[in-house]
Protein backbone atom coordinates (compact mmCIF):
# COMPACT_ATOMS: atom_id res chain seq x y z
CA UNK A 1 0.00 0.00 0.00
CA UNK A 2 1.31 3.66 -1.15
CA UNK A 3 2.48 5.97 1.54
CA UNK A 4 -0.27 8.53 2.36
CA UNK A 5 1.50 12.41 1.66
CA UNK A 6 -0.03 14.99 3.04
CA UNK A 7 0.67 19.37 3.13
CA UNK A 8 0.21 21.30 5.72
CA UNK A 9 0.26 24.87 5.70
CA UNK A 10 1.16 27.60 8.66
CA UNK A 11 2.61 24.50 10.57
CA UNK A 12 5.79 26.01 12.01
CA UNK A 13 3.95 26.19 15.49
CA UNK A 14 -0.06 25.58 17.11
CA UNK A 15 -2.53 23.95 15.06
CA UNK A 16 -0.19 23.37 12.30
CA UNK A 17 2.17 21.64 13.51
CA UNK A 18 0.05 19.49 15.67
CA UNK A 19 -1.53 18.54 12.90
CA UNK A 20 1.73 17.85 10.92
CA UNK A 21 3.42 15.26 14.26
CA UNK A 22 -0.45 13.58 14.15
CA UNK A 23 -0.26 12.67 10.26
CA UNK A 24 4.16 11.57 10.48
CA UNK A 25 2.60 9.65 13.37
CA UNK A 26 0.54 7.61 11.69
CA UNK A 27 3.29 6.73 8.78
CA UNK A 28 2.81 8.96 6.37
CA UNK A 29 4.64 11.75 4.20
CA UNK A 30 4.08 15.09 5.33
CA UNK A 31 5.22 18.65 4.22
CA UNK A 32 5.04 21.13 6.48
CA UNK A 33 5.04 24.38 5.27
CA UNK A 34 5.91 28.09 6.79
CA UNK A 35 6.34 31.53 5.93
CA UNK A 36 8.89 31.83 8.06
CA UNK A 37 12.08 29.59 7.18
CA UNK A 38 13.81 28.84 10.37
CA UNK A 39 11.20 28.32 12.32
CA UNK A 40 9.84 25.76 9.75
CA UNK A 41 13.23 23.81 9.78
CA UNK A 42 13.08 23.56 13.23
CA UNK A 43 9.68 22.42 13.60
CA UNK A 44 9.86 19.75 10.93
CA UNK A 45 13.20 18.47 12.36
CA UNK A 46 11.27 18.29 16.12
CA UNK A 47 9.14 16.08 14.87
CA UNK A 48 9.57 12.40 14.38
CA UNK A 49 8.77 10.66 10.97
CA UNK A 50 9.20 11.54 7.39
CA UNK A 51 8.63 15.15 7.67
CA UNK A 52 10.03 17.93 5.09
CA UNK A 53 9.95 21.74 5.22
CA UNK A 54 9.14 23.41 2.40
CA UNK A 55 8.94 27.44 2.58
CA UNK A 56 5.55 28.69 1.58
CA UNK A 57 3.76 31.95 2.35
CA UNK A 58 0.30 31.58 1.68
CA UNK A 59 0.02 35.46 0.50
CA UNK A 60 2.61 34.97 -1.94
CA UNK A 61 1.42 33.76 -5.33
CA UNK A 62 5.32 33.15 -6.70
CA UNK A 63 6.05 31.57 -3.10
CA UNK A 64 2.96 29.22 -3.27
CA UNK A 65 4.26 28.51 -7.48
CA UNK A 66 7.51 27.53 -6.13
CA UNK A 67 5.95 25.22 -3.07
CA UNK A 68 4.11 23.12 -5.52
CA UNK A 69 7.37 23.00 -7.29
CA UNK A 70 9.35 21.38 -5.09
CA UNK A 71 6.96 19.27 -3.77
CA UNK A 72 5.88 18.28 -6.97
CA UNK A 73 9.63 17.00 -8.05
CA UNK A 74 9.61 15.12 -4.37
CA UNK A 75 6.23 13.33 -5.03
CA UNK A 76 4.33 12.19 -7.90
CA UNK A 77 0.83 13.10 -6.53
CA UNK A 78 -0.60 14.55 -2.83
CA UNK A 79 -3.34 12.85 -0.83
CA UNK A 80 -4.47 15.70 1.67
CA UNK A 81 -4.03 19.43 1.61
CA UNK A 82 -5.22 21.14 4.81
CA UNK A 83 -5.42 25.29 4.68
CA UNK A 84 -4.38 25.55 8.21
CA UNK A 85 -2.57 29.03 7.55
CA UNK A 86 -3.94 31.97 8.92
CA UNK A 87 -4.11 35.47 10.95
CA UNK A 88 -6.06 37.18 13.58
CA UNK A 89 -7.06 40.81 13.02
CA UNK A 90 -8.12 43.61 15.20
CA UNK A 91 -11.02 43.29 16.87
CA UNK A 92 -12.61 46.82 16.42
CA UNK A 93 -15.79 47.40 15.89
CA UNK A 94 -17.52 47.19 12.45
CA UNK A 95 -18.49 51.27 12.58
CA UNK A 96 -14.81 51.58 13.65
CA UNK A 97 -13.30 49.62 11.25
CA UNK A 98 -11.99 50.58 7.41
CA UNK A 99 -11.93 48.57 4.64
CA UNK A 100 -8.39 48.78 4.64
CA UNK A 101 -8.10 47.30 7.66
CA UNK A 102 -9.29 44.28 5.87
CA UNK A 103 -6.48 43.75 3.33
CA UNK A 104 -4.11 41.55 5.64
CA UNK A 105 -6.91 39.34 7.17
CA UNK A 106 -8.71 38.09 3.84
CA UNK A 107 -5.27 37.79 1.54
CA UNK A 108 -4.11 35.37 4.01
CA UNK A 109 -7.67 33.48 5.46
CA UNK A 110 -9.63 33.51 2.15
CA UNK A 111 -6.94 34.17 -1.19
CA UNK A 112 -4.31 32.36 0.31
CA UNK A 113 -6.45 28.80 0.77
CA UNK A 114 -7.90 29.45 -3.19
CA UNK A 115 -4.15 30.00 -3.97
CA UNK A 116 -2.61 27.11 -2.22
CA UNK A 117 -5.46 24.71 -3.30
CA UNK A 118 -5.16 25.86 -7.01
CA UNK A 119 -1.23 25.35 -6.93
CA UNK A 120 -1.87 21.67 -5.70
CA UNK A 121 -4.37 20.88 -7.81
CA UNK A 122 -2.48 18.61 -10.42
CA UNK A 123 -0.59 16.75 -7.46
CA UNK A 124 -4.00 16.06 -5.78
CA UNK A 125 -5.73 15.32 -9.22
CA UNK A 126 -3.23 12.23 -9.02
CA UNK A 127 -4.34 10.79 -5.49
CA UNK A 128 -7.26 8.32 -5.55
CA UNK A 129 -8.81 10.32 -3.23
CA UNK A 130 -8.08 13.73 -2.91
CA UNK A 131 -9.16 15.64 0.12
CA UNK A 132 -8.59 19.40 0.76
CA UNK A 133 -9.16 20.91 4.38
CA UNK A 134 -9.83 24.38 5.36
CA UNK A 135 -9.50 25.19 8.74
CA UNK A 136 -12.42 27.53 9.39
CA UNK A 137 -13.75 28.86 12.67
CA UNK A 138 -17.57 28.77 14.65
CA UNK A 139 -16.81 32.77 14.16
CA UNK A 140 -17.42 32.68 10.97
CA UNK A 141 -20.86 30.70 11.23
CA UNK A 142 -23.63 32.66 10.71
CA UNK A 143 -25.91 30.42 12.80
CA UNK A 144 -23.43 30.43 15.30
CA UNK A 145 -23.21 34.60 15.59
CA UNK A 146 -27.22 34.38 15.50
CA UNK A 147 -27.76 31.52 18.11
CA UNK A 148 -29.28 33.95 21.03
CA UNK A 149 -27.04 30.85 23.54
CA UNK A 150 -23.76 32.81 22.46
CA UNK A 151 -25.27 36.37 22.04
CA UNK A 152 -22.71 38.65 23.62
CA UNK A 153 -20.06 36.65 24.06
CA UNK A 154 -17.64 37.63 21.55
CA UNK A 155 -18.06 41.62 20.62
CA UNK A 156 -19.23 42.47 16.99
CA UNK A 157 -16.04 42.80 14.58
CA UNK A 158 -15.64 42.22 11.04
CA UNK A 159 -12.25 40.79 9.76
CA UNK A 160 -11.89 37.49 11.44
CA UNK A 161 -15.41 36.41 11.60
CA UNK A 162 -15.83 37.21 7.59
CA UNK A 163 -12.85 36.02 6.50
CA UNK A 164 -13.52 32.80 7.72
CA UNK A 165 -17.48 33.02 6.72
CA UNK A 166 -15.84 33.43 2.94
CA UNK A 167 -13.51 30.74 3.61
CA UNK A 168 -16.49 28.73 4.46
CA UNK A 169 -18.54 29.71 0.95
CA UNK A 170 -15.19 28.77 -0.59
CA UNK A 171 -14.62 25.39 0.59
CA UNK A 172 -18.91 24.90 -0.60
CA UNK A 173 -17.64 26.07 -4.03
CA UNK A 174 -14.56 23.81 -4.16
CA UNK A 175 -16.41 20.64 -2.94
CA UNK A 176 -19.52 21.63 -6.06
CA UNK A 177 -16.65 22.24 -8.24
CA UNK A 178 -14.37 19.09 -7.61
CA UNK A 179 -16.39 15.70 -8.80
CA UNK A 180 -13.70 13.14 -6.94
CA UNK A 181 -12.88 15.00 -4.34
CA UNK A 182 -13.73 15.58 -0.51
CA UNK A 183 -13.60 19.21 0.33
CA UNK A 184 -14.38 20.74 3.69
CA UNK A 185 -14.02 22.72 6.54
CA UNK A 186 -13.29 22.43 10.07
CA UNK A 187 -13.56 24.60 13.14
CA UNK A 188 -11.09 23.61 15.85
CA UNK A 189 -12.79 24.82 18.34
CA UNK A 190 -11.32 27.41 21.02
CA UNK A 191 -8.32 26.10 21.33
CA UNK A 192 -5.29 27.27 23.36
CA UNK A 193 -2.85 29.26 20.22
CA UNK A 194 -1.09 32.09 19.95
CA UNK A 195 -3.95 33.53 17.83
CA UNK A 196 -5.90 33.97 21.26
CA UNK A 197 -3.59 34.40 23.41
CA UNK A 198 -3.62 31.24 24.84
CA UNK A 199 -6.73 31.59 26.28
CA UNK A 200 -8.34 28.55 24.63
CA UNK A 201 -9.94 25.71 26.84
CA UNK A 202 -8.80 23.15 24.44
CA UNK A 203 -5.56 21.15 23.89
CA UNK A 204 -4.03 21.06 20.59
CA UNK A 205 -5.06 17.57 20.36
CA UNK A 206 -8.83 18.29 20.70
CA UNK A 207 -7.95 21.06 18.17
CA UNK A 208 -6.59 18.81 15.43
CA UNK A 209 -9.25 16.63 15.99
CA UNK A 210 -11.76 17.02 13.16
CA UNK A 211 -8.68 17.40 11.01
CA UNK A 212 -7.48 13.98 11.84
CA UNK A 213 -11.15 12.60 11.57
CA UNK A 214 -11.45 14.25 7.89
CA UNK A 215 -7.57 13.12 7.00
CA UNK A 216 -7.90 9.56 7.71
CA UNK A 217 -11.90 9.27 7.03
CA UNK A 218 -12.49 6.36 4.00
CA UNK A 219 -13.27 7.50 0.90
CA UNK A 220 -17.06 7.33 1.22
CA UNK A 221 -16.54 10.28 3.49
CA UNK A 222 -18.23 13.63 3.31
CA UNK A 223 -17.76 16.15 1.21
CA UNK A 224 -18.79 19.78 1.65
CA UNK A 225 -19.36 19.92 5.14
CA UNK A 226 -18.23 21.54 8.37
CA UNK A 227 -17.05 19.52 10.95
CA UNK A 228 -15.76 20.12 14.82
CA UNK A 229 -14.53 17.55 16.64
CA UNK A 230 -17.96 16.21 17.37
CA UNK A 231 -19.67 15.88 14.31
CA UNK A 232 -21.11 18.19 11.70
CA UNK A 233 -21.89 21.97 12.65
CA UNK A 234 -23.71 25.00 11.11
CA UNK A 235 -22.68 27.38 8.40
Amino acid sequence: MAVMTALVTGANKGLGRETARRLAGLGWTVFLTARDAERGREAAAGIDGDVTFVELDAASAESVSRAAEVVGARTGRLDVLVNNAGVGAPADRPEETVAEDLRGVFEVNVLGPIRVTNAFLPLLRASADPRVIMVSSGMGSIAVWNDPRWKGMVPPMLGYPASKAALNMVTAQYAAALPGFRVNAVDPGFTATDLNGHTGVQTLAEGTDAVLALATAPPSGATGGFFDRNGEVPW
